[in-house]
């Protein structure tokens, strides 16, 4: 299905990473390449646009990103989103993302959290930071009416519920502050969001390098372990590309339309050959 594999790590990071390559910070490995370590999301955005536009005439390419892309049922609409690519639009007028990681992520959550009954959906913020309609623990929030996890996280009770914007396992914040990213990429040439879209020349999709943990464990050694996941993951996508094997793993329940969905949950055996 594919010529190219890339997958990315994301990082949430509101400085720059250290310039020595490190843990928790982004990550982008590509099927047969070294990986490649970048300090801000503004560097690792670029990166990912060039390797789109420099892809060759005739060949595909899938782009993997470990952060969900859309939210539990009902959270779109009820900010006026019609679906999940407008709620990208949405999101990308108001967070503001500076080259240096800098960024207003808590209090775009926050202004959200204003706009649903009681107190939520999204928690967690550092200590010092004051913001009303913000908690700081999930426990603190009641009368929201949204679900706690979306339809493919019910399958994968590890994974981190995407309203979790503090401490680790914040993925809601690599997800506000990654979706704006994805809102300008789906908008270059031949590129596509499944499973929002009809797969075109990129396609772009969630992935959770955490499906493959033990194989990552049993590489990983000394090594950081972001950088091997990204390498091992894309490097099984392109196994089951070559062989012909990558199809059934795009095809999902209805859910995934509103709600959207990891690539490969529920096909764990055929990534781990």
């Amino acid at each position: 299905m594919f010529d190219r594999v890339v997958v990315v790590d994301w990082s949430a990071r509101s400085s720059p990473s250290p310039a020595r390559p490190s843990p928790d910070a982004i990550w982008i490995g590509q099927a047969g390449a070294d990986e490649v370590y970048h300090r801000t999301r503004a560097a690792a955005e670029a990166d990912i646009a060039g390797r789109i536009a420099e892809l060759p005439e005739g060949q595909r390419m899938l782009v993997g990103f470990d952060f969900p892309f859309a939210y539990p049922a009902g959270f779109a609409a009820a900010l006026g989103c019609n679906g999940p690519l407008d709620l990208w639009d949405w999101l990308a007028d108001r967070i503001v993302d500076g080259p240096d990681n800098a960024n207003n992520r808590f209090a775009v959550a926050e202004a959200i959290n204003r706009m649903f009954p009681g107190i939520g959906p999204f928690w967690g913020r550092p200590a010092g930071l004051a913001l009303a309609h913000l908690p700081d623990r999930g426990t603190l929030r009641h009368s929201h009416g949204l679900p706690e996890r979306r339809a493919v996280e019910r399958q994968v009770p590890t994974a981190q519920p995407v309203w979790k914007l503090y401490t680790t396992g914040s993925v809601g914040s690599q997800a506000l502050l990654g979706l704006p990213v994805l809102s300008r990429l789906r908008r270059l040439p031949g590129v596509t969001v499944w499973p929002f879209q009809p797969m075109g020349r990129v396609v772009l999709a969630e992935v959770w390098p955490s499906l493959l943990a033990a194989q990552v464990a049993a590489e990983q050694g000394d090594k950081i372990r972001d950088r091997v996941q990204v390498r091992v993951l894309a490097a099984a996508l392109m196994r089951l590309s070559q062989a012909d094997r990558l199809a059934p793993l795009f095809d999902v329940p209805d859910a995934a339309s509103a709600e959207g969905w990891i690539l490969g949950v529920g096909h764990g055996s055929a990534l781990r050959m």
